[in-house]
């Protein structure tokens, strides 16, 4: 196990075998979240520094970026201690920043509007490669600019890499880190429901988003590969459970595919199927992708079927675009990076 995977009392059991205090394991844990070189940890003894450089220290570092002339948003590539590319987008609000990170290097769930899915899955990414991407990240930014918000959006479906993604939620949580708030996280899935329910009963409140992208099974099968595990009732079921479990609200993220999804039947379906449902219809207008025939829908039929489920109640908004001139969306700078052979 990395030194980055590695938890307080994990650490507190390295330090006792290595014949040090369990204090240290604190003193470590802070420096690591602060993506500290040895020589910067002041107050390790020199000969502990010596021993903790033997070990694999894993995380994420940052392999190359583009940045956004439109908005800022920063599209980042990481490398991985065994070579691998995994991709980042940090965007800034109003509220500070948010890091988009990848929980699976690649992705095999097979959704028919996604860059990356397009070469499969290569592996999980371990608790502190998905850590070290923040790290990596605020360590760029500097002190005082710190990663306020996180999203695991990124390649890969988070469920599906489950203990480590908790694990992973409480590195990031812990006040003697990064300490950003379980609220302040919000974890996408494609809808593998028994997951979603696994989840619920930990408690653990961060914000859950569900890829829906169509308000019915015949349509959702047709984009999307995991409809064929989990119909829809099933997947209503386990979102329904988790907004009991916790209290807090589902988010239902829903991309507008042009003449497939965007119709106004499809909003009275939508409005049908999440009918006394305490949730929220993020809209999604789709980043084209060169190898899908897909294509997204206007930002004029967006805001029409916007005004459609306005006009039944549903709370939704359509997701401000960022990034689209640095192709933003999910896989397509690590495909084109790793196609190109530009690593």
């Amino acid at each position: 196990m990395a030194l980055m995977d590695m938890d307080k009392p994990e650490l507190e059991a390295l330090m006792k075998e290595s014949g040090q205090p369990a204090f240290r394991a604190g003193q470590l844990f802070s420096w690591l979240a602060k993506g500290a070189e040895w020589e910067e940890m002041s107050n390790l003894p020199l000969a502990l520094r010596g021993q903790l450089a033997r070990f694999a220290r894993g995380g994420a570092q940052i392999h190359s970026r583009l940045v956004s002339r439109l908005d800022g948003t920063r599209k980042y590539l990481f490398r991985l201690e065994d070579g691998n590319i995994i991709e980042g987008v940090l965007m800034k609000y109003n509220y500070g920043y948010t890091l988009c990170v990848s929980s699976q290097v690649g992705c095999h769930m097979g959704c028919a509007f996604c860059a990356s899915t397009l070469d499969g899955l290569v592996r999980n990414l371990n608790p502190g490669e998905m850590y070290g991407q923040i790290v990596s990240v605020n360590r760029e930014l500097g002190l005082g600019n710190e990663i306020s918000h996180c999203v695991v959006m990124g390649s890969g479906e988070p469920l599906e890499n489950f203990d480590n993604l908790v694990k992973f939620l409480r590195l990031i949580n812990s006040p003697d880190g990064l300490n950003i708030g379980m609220r302040n996280i919000s974890v996408s899935t494609c809808g593998l429901a028994d997951k979603i329910e696994e989840l619920a009963r930990l408690k653990l409140n961060v914000t859950l988003s569900v890829s829906l992208h169509a308000p019915d099974d015949a349509l959702r099968r047709t984009i999307m590969p995991i409809a064929n595990k989990y119909p829809l009732e099933r997947l209503m079921e386990a979102a329904g459970y988790y907004i009991k479990e916790t209290g807090r609200r589902v988010i239902f993220e829903y991309i507008l595919l042009d003449g497939i999804n965007d119709r106004r039947e499809h909003a009275l379906a939508l409005k049908r199927l999440l009918r006394g449902m305490q949730c929220h219809v993020n809209l999604i207008r789709m980043n084209d992708v060169c190898e899908r025939e897909l294509k997204g829908s206007s930002l004029k039929t967006a805001q029409a079927f916007k005004a459609e489920l306005d006009s039944l109640n549903l709370s939704c908004t359509i997701r401000r675009e960022m990034g689209r001139d640095i192709n933003g969306a999910c896989g397509q700078l690590r495909r084109m990076t790793v196609k190109g052979g530009r690593i």
